[in-house]
């Protein structure tokens, strides 16, 4: 199968982690070249960009994902900043259309977004005025949604005290990008679509993004063709999740996934940055990775460590109050699986934004935490969920079909180990104790790249300790120049 991909920006998870997700089954990935794809804040070049689009389906590509967000604007923070008129922005979706009519064979999926506003001052992703007015206007959305059922307009003095030029830029691009998902609604309604992820990015029970989701909602309910489009929370592991949708296709297999937690009850909760139960993000994610729920004969078991109750982010350093019996309580259950001859995945959403060290260090010390199909713990729920799925449905396709690459196997689960468990939830803390930097600080890119080689060292460290000796760690980059996430090349 010829696969291609326009991602929704530039990072690993959004390149790396979908083309490690195909070549578990030896299958390649085509995705453009990195000039063309955006810079951090710098928008990716669109029209070159559309023209390897257009290149791709002329070439012969049977499936191609396409982050609508990249389309129009250029990648993830343009769709935030960028002030691109609704005209242009719908007239760079129309080339969609016009795939479908000169490639009638052609697969074509698409992936938008619900654009987020963040309970924060931090303004990296944001336009400059979040560090002044982020929490405001976070807050300013919550109470809007709230009023969504009042018929009154009440002055906008008595919503917020954000400057109204401030509320009016902020709230025009929400306004734009909005009207721009109802459109991309209107695609998979008219079949231009073969399938539509429209996911929440980082949001809340109470938030702009939630509101809008009421809307949206409203349109796959009452429109026959789109009813199809999956909604949930979830953004940068939606690609590879779709990767791994069109692999279960290829193969006309759905593989057979039996979810296990240690706390049941616990999947009741509605993790940070979401606005849903994670046992029903699990059901929709589930679906939308091509697998389904098993029985008593799975083809794998996706254990889940579920979501503190205290709401801690690994982003703020480690918990001050961990729980060891959590810990030991899912280590366990992975134990029990492993010994049953089970393939078994692990989604680690105890806390967003690194994995619970508790966990990672007794399947370590048990020499188990290699034995894993897959894992996953970055992030938010979504993103973890969605990753761990992918990759495990991948496996069970590569497996099944005898075209599992074992080398891409080993070392797509190698890297999400270095990265969610050794650098979020520790060598990150470290790192910014050094640099005397926080979760909401910057830090200078020449002070990062100084830091490089320590970083690396410590991966190495840890592949020698669990006794890894076949991949290695060739380089370690900051694709943001900043210590929030890290890019690992593996040998």
């Amino acid at each position: 199968m010829s696969l291609a991909l326009l991602p929704l920006d530039e990072r690993p998870v959004n390149v790396q982690l979908p083309a490690d997700v195909a070549a578990i089954t030896g299958t390649s990935l085509s995705t453009p070249p990195l000039q063309a794809l955006p810079r951090g804040r710098a928008p990716g070049d669109r029209d070159a960009l559309s023209r390897w689009l257009d290149a791709e389906a002329a070439g012969g590509a049977q499936e191609v994902i396409v982050s609508v967000d990249m389309l129009m604007h250029g990648g993830l923070i343009a769709s935030r900043l960028s002030g691109a008129e609704l005209p242009d922005s719908i007239a760079r979706l129309e080339q969609l259309r016009r795939l479908r009519h000169a490639h009638p064979g052609l697969g074509l999926h698409a992936m938008a977004l619900v654009q987020r506003a963040p309970d924060s001052y931090v303004a990296l992703e944001e336009p400059e005025y979040w560090a002044d007015h982020g929490r405001q206007l976070h807050a300013l959305g919550a109470q809007l949604h709230r009023r969504l059922e009042e018929t009154g307009i009440p002055p906008l003095q008595d919503l917020t005290g954000v400057p109204a030029p401030v509320v009016s830029d902020f709230e025009s691009r929400r306004l734009r990008n909005h009207m721009l998902n109802l459109y991309v609604l209107h695609l998979a309604e008219e079949n231009v679509l073969a399938s539509l992820a429209l996911t929440a990015d980082d949001t809340a029970g109470w938030s702009a993004g939630s509101a809008e989701q009421q809307w949206l909602r409203h349109w796959l309910r009452a429109l026959p063709r789109a009813r199809s489009t999956a909604m949930y929370p979830g953004a940068d592991e939606v690609g590879a999740v779709l990767v791994a949708r069109l692999l279960a296709q290829r193969y006309g297999r759905a593989p057979q996934i039996q979810l296990r937690c240690a706390e049941p009850a616990a999947l009741a909760r509605t993790p940070p940055y979401e606005n849903q139960a994670l046992q029903e993000s699990l059901t929709q994610q589930l679906q939308m990775a091509g697998a389904e729920p098993a029985g008593a004969d799975p083809d794998a078991v996706l254990v889940v460590h579920a979501p503190a109750a205290d709401g801690h982010d690994m982003n703020d350093g480690p918990p001050s109050r961990p729980d060891p019996g959590a810990a030991r309580a899912t280590g366990r259950l992975i134990e029990e699986a492993l010994r049953a001859k089970h393939a078994v995945s692990l989604a680690d959403v105890r806390y967003p934004n690194g994995s619970d060290p508790l966990l990672t260090d007794w399947l370590a010390e048990r020499n188990l935490l290699l034995h894993l199909d897959a894992y996953s713990g970055w992030n938010t729920a979504g993103n973890t969920v969605g990753s761990a799925l992918a990759l495990q449905v991948a496996t069970v396709l590569g497996r099944t079909s005898g075209h599992l690459d074992s080398t891409a196997h080993r070392r797509a689960l190698l890297r999400r180990i270095l990265d969610d468990c050794l650098y979020q939830s520790v060598l990150r803390a470290q790192l910014r104790n050094r640099l005397g930097s926080s979760a909401s600080s910057g830090e200078r890119p020449e002070h990062l790249d100084q830091q490089v080689p320590e970083i690396a060292a410590e991966m190495r460290t840890a592949l020698a300790a669990w006794h890894v000796d076949d991949i290695g760690v060739h380089q370690v980059r900051f694709p943001w120049n900043r210590s929030f996430e890290v890019e690992i090349d593996l040998h």
